[in-house]
């Protein structure tokens, strides 16, 4: 994998692999014709990393879009990274193996770039259930031979929190490249960001944005449209800068091709200091998606 082709900043994840900072989410994209409209857009706007997961079903409509796309645009695999997810259904010695291995065949890929355990639970189990610690250790370590064999590049995990995390170090001594979790002015973690710091893990965010109903709270907050307004940019754009500028991953959604370029347009600007504490002091502690603290 090379990071020369990327026109926008990267990181260097614990696992010598390059990571772009801003991505494209997939969730709820689905169909064949409508991926490869989003993801041509994405290429040609500058994306070169894609979110998907088992759970979302659309895996074979991208790998196929890719092997379409990337030729047509002079690009290759190793010029792109490419992240999916472990599902609770599939948590477990062998089981998780299987899964990663099926999201690779669906993807038309030799491997994947980045695989995360989705969730610390699994599906079928109370949250509350010590199983799932078991489950979820179970999944890690085929993760960790998967890694060995070069099927993935690296792994981590999804909405876990540290005592997930520190469960899994301190039964295997290996650490998550990568924890992805909702992050955004609303919900701050603050605590996670500083633990991840510390372990070198880097921190990805997801529903940076928001949620997508029509009333978005955080899209329409008076604070970040104040703000907006200052650089001239969108409310998406501001709070997509305010976690890039500090070093965290992005990994917004749309299939509006608009927005899509949109959402790559932020590095013409940077928000002051003042502005960045400002909107740190919009936290409400807030989920608009999951929350894992019920799972053991």
């Amino acid at each position: 994998m090379s990071s020369q082709v990327w026109k926008y900043p990267v990181i260097t994840l614990n696992s010598n692999s390059f990571i772009p900072l801003i991505g494209l989410g997939t969730y709820k994209i689905k169909g064949r014709d409508l991926i490869q409209r989003c993801l041509q857009v994405a290429l040609v706007s500058g994306y070169r990393s894609f979110d998907t997961a088992s759970v979302y079903k659309n895996e074979s409509d991208i790998g196929e879009a890719m092997n379409e796309l990337l030729p047509e645009l002079g690009l290759q695999r190793k010029d792109v990274f490419i992240t999916s997810k472990l599902g609770p259904a599939n948590q477990g010695k062998d089981k998780c193996r299987k899964a990663c291995l099926e999201s690779i065949q669906r993807l038309q890929c030799d491997y994947l770039d980045l695989y995360l355990i989705h969730w610390p639970g699994t599906k079928g189990k109370k949250p509350e259930e010590p199983v799932n610690k078991e489950l979820r250790l179970q999944s890690w370590q085929d993760m960790i031979q998967l890694h060995k064999e070069g099927k993935v590049k690296a792994i981590g995990v999804s909405n876990f929190l540290q005592h997930h995390i520190d469960d899994i170090i301190s039964e295997t001594n290996f650490v998550p490249a990568v924890l992805q979790i909702e992050h955004h002015p609303h919900l701050v973690q603050d605590n996670l960001i500083s633990y991840c710091q510390q372990k070198g893990i880097h921190f990805q965010a997801y529903s940076s944005l928001g949620t997508s109903v029509v009333e978005n709270k955080l899209l329409s907050d008076e604070t970040v449209e104040d703000i907006a307004k200052i650089h001239s940019k969108t409310t998406a754009q501001i709070l997509l800068k305010w976690a890039v500028q500090q070093s965290i991953g992005v990994i917004p959604k749309s299939t509006n091709p608009e927005h899509i370029r949109e959402n790559m347009d932020i590095f013409d600007f940077s928000l002051s200091q003042q502005e960045i504490d400002i909107l740190n002091k919009l936290d409400k502690q807030i989920h608009y998606c999951w929350n894992p603290k019920s799972v053991s």
